[in-house]
């Protein structure tokens, strides 16, 4: 029986990592330090290590990681200003305003507060749209380390039928949009799936390219994939058994001829697209 070969990404996003450090040396040479600003609110423990590995990354490739950890009860007027400040703040090139927010504070709202200019998590109204019409600026985070990944793995999109599982702001609706670009990244027919879509096992046996961000563990199954396909596996869902995909991974990989694993596979990526973005505003930051 096959077994499919494994989509690392832990070593495409250290081959990222190495290419973002020579750009900061060069910003650093003329005298910028590419600098990142994380606010934090509450006490959410996921939230709490995703940050942290944000900061790790970010001293790796020599940029500078500011981290604001505002309480539980903080007010939508304390947290728009800490984002105003780092907007008017020269010196900080990306913003990132960690989701999710506590319940009482509009979400939507605090990320629509972020310049355009700085927002490397690509999530404003702006840059969304930018996507969507074709002409995009920071590309979300996790949907550009999709791209990347299938990319430096040699998995051509153009032509490709791409499946996605999954409807979000983070992942899905930005992921189709950007694989519908014209070019050698994009250029593919894309099918979005949801939760109120029939006949998904169908659906999904379809695709060249199946991309699950559906937050549901073990979701696609064997029966769902076509024998030969390209499997991404975005769901990140802790379970008794520790950190686990959307996809049944044993199973599946008997009958994909790639597929990422869960951890090590778009969690990495997705923390490197963010310090590229990073290093993408800090180069496009005027100089006096």
């Amino acid at each position: 029986m096959n077994s499919a070969s494994v989509i690392d990404g832990k070593l495409v996003a250290r081959q990222v990592r190495r290419e973002l450090r020579t750009r900061v040396a060069a910003l650093k040479a003329a005298g910028t330090v590419p600098k990142l600003g994380i606010v934090l609110v509450g006490d959410f423990a996921p939230s709490e290590i995703y940050v942290r590995s944000k900061e790790r990354a970010g001293a790796r490739v020599g940029i500078e990681v500011q981290t604001a950890r505002l309480g539980t009860k903080t007010s939508f007027e304390e947290l728009s200003g800490r984002i105003r400040t780092w907007n008017s703040d020269e010196t900080i090139h990306g913003i990132i305003v960690q989701m999710p927010l506590p319940g009482h504070l509009d979400e939507s709202a605090a990320l629509a507060l972020v310049s355009p200019d700085k927002d490397v998590d690509g999530l404003t109204p702006t840059n969304l749209g930018r996507l969507m019409a074709g002409e995009p600026a920071f590309l979300p985070a996790t949907p550009a380390g999709i791209v990347e990944l299938l990319a430096r793995g040699g998995f051509e999109t153009a032509g490709r039928h791409v499946v996605i599982v999954g409807r979000s702001r983070l992942v899905g609706k930005p992921l189709a949009n950007l694989l519908l670009l014209k070019g050698d990244r994009g250029d593919a027919t894309v099918t979005v799936c949801h939760s109120r879509t029939p006949n998904l096992a169908e659906v999904c046996l379809g695709a060249d390219i199946l991309v699950v961000a559906a937050g549901r563990a073990g979701l696609v199954t064997s029966d769902m994939v076509r024998q030969g396909a390209v499997v991404v596996d975005v769901g990140t869902n802790r379970t008794e058994h520790g950190l686990v995909g959307d996809v049944d991974f044993a199973a599946v990989s008997t009958r994909a001829s790639a597929i990422t694993p869960v951890p090590g596979g778009v969690g990495p990526m997705t923390v490197a697209m963010l310090l590229a973005n990073t290093v993408k505003a800090a180069e496009a930051a005027p100089r006096e």
